[in-house]
């Protein structure tokens, strides 16, 4: 397979007139300054690698739209989002995640991070098979065409408090296991494939208590193993209570930080918490959509970078499925806080979509548009309303996800002039999330 690309995003910069050529899935040669040959594929406009949604929770999809109408805070969204999870079930969950898993598709998205802790029945009754939840999101990923690393979320209590972590209430009793060697247990019968990872993650320390963390680390062995850290400032207040440290240091003093690790928002943070996930090469993983729909707040990724962390990007609970965005926001935030501008370059924003965030979720081996990386092609029109007159060099400052108009994910072409092989990936949507919301 062979693809003419009118620029190409390459290690070196942006190339005109590149030629990708490509068998079993893989790039076997990359040409700048080509000319065409019959029976390439021609892609228009700017082809970059294969973006990565390095944090995705498929289930809150079905939150878009349904719960902007009232204040509060991340704390009664919550609320609403366990009402969500009280009604899936395993079917369910297979057809809103592969609606899901295809919109990310059409934004781009040629591998998905799933950070999955729905787990059990109701009430905490495993299902006959005590991973039917996480073979849902397996099957979704293929059925969408995109490959997915099931960061199975290790779940153990309801909450922190000064005096301790607190049991799950009736909800969470479904996200729970009894303990990290039952978690362990349990992720164990799942296996990896071309196509997907078997990865792990440390729901946060709110839901994991420190003596189960050795055992989650022994099991995710050199696996991507995540962890939601610091989103919250009431969670650093619960852990410095308890812990007398911060999540960070808590984490630390138990082996989890380092390379094979992603801190995912790491929002709240002192500075010897910044330097603690840099000099350990923990990537960080912002969700700028999220963050700011939930009033998160500004997470110190400039900071995080120049102290060694790589930063990846997601979409998290999908209030917008757009990873240009994210990447965008990452900048546009910083300038917020900052009142500069360029305290990420374009270069560096490409890198979060691709390189590292395939890396933080176990595919280094795509990401770049290069021989042996695996043949992932995303192209963006640099001719609509949003992208007329930019350079292809910083199409990803003004791009968004109506602007991809082709993705090709291990050499297959997943979406073709903006459709989905799936076809209405909208009423796709809409066929999985509206029964969810009818009253019983």
């Amino acid at each position: 397979m062979t693809w003419f690309c009118e620029h190409a995003w390459l290690d070196d910069g942006v190339r005109a007139n590149v030629r990708v050529v490509a068998d079993a899935g893989r790039i076997t040669a990359v040409t700048a300054g080509a000319d065409p040959a019959p029976g390439d594929t021609r892609l228009a406009g700017l082809v970059l690698p294969g973006f990565a949604n390095a944090h995705s929770h498929a289930f809150h999809r079905a939150l878009r739209g349904r719960t902007h109408d009232r204040g509060g805070t991340f704390w009664t969204w919550r609320e609403r989002m366990y009402a969500v999870a009280q009604r899936l079930d395993p079917d369910g969950y297979l057809a809103l995640a592969r609606a899901a898993y295809a919109e990310m598709a059409l934004a781009g998205v040629t591998a998905v991070g799933e950070f999955h802790y729905l787990h059990h029945g109701p009430g905490g009754t495993p299902y006959h098979d005590p991973n039917a939840m996480g073979r849902a999101l397996i099957a979704a990923a293929a059925d969408a065409g995109i490959r997915l690393t099931l960061l199975d979320a290790c779940y153990l209590a309801g909450g922190l408090t000064a005096g301790g972590h607190t049991p799950p209430d009736p909800v969470q009793k479904r996200f729970a296991d009894a303990d990290a060697a039952a978690w362990a247990e349990r992720v164990a019968e799942l296996a990896d494939s071309d196509t997907v990872r078997i990865g792990a993650a440390v729901h946060s320390v709110r839901a994991v208590p420190a003596d189960q963390l050795a055992p989650v680390l022994t099991a995710a062995r050199d696996r991507p193993l995540h962890a939601h850290l610091s989103e919250q400032p009431a969670e650093n207040e619960a852990c410095l209570a308890h812990y007398r440290q911060t999540p960070t240091a808590l984490l630390a003093a138990h082996g989890v930080l380092g390379e094979h690790t992603t801190a995912v928002h790491a929002t709240h943070l002192t500075s010897e918490d910044i330097r603690r996930l840099g000099g350990s090469r923990t990537t960080v993983c912002a969700c700028p959509t999220t963050e700011a729909d939930l009033g998160d707040g500004i997470g110190p990724f400039r900071a995080l970078a120049d102290a060694g962390s790589p930063l990846a990007v997601g979409s998290d609970q999908h209030a917008h499925t757009d990873l240009l965005t994210e990447a965008r926001l990452v900048e546009s935030y910083e300038r917020l806080a900052h009142r500069e501008r360029g305290r990420f370059t374009p270069p560096a924003l490409v890198a979060a979509l691709t390189e590292a965030g395939q890396a933080s979720i176990g595919w280094p081996d795509a990401g770049r548009i290069a021989p042996g990386r695996r043949a992932d092609l995303v192209a963006v029109a640099l001719d609509t309303a949003r992208t007329a007159g930019t350079t292809p060099e910083q199409a990803v400052l003004v791009a968004t996800a109506p602007d991809v108009h082709t993705v090709i994910v291990d050499g297959r072409q997943v979406v073709t002039a903006g459709r989905h092989l799936l076809g209405d990936v909208g009423a796709h949507l809409r066929t999985a999330i509206e029964p969810l919301w009818e009253k019983p």
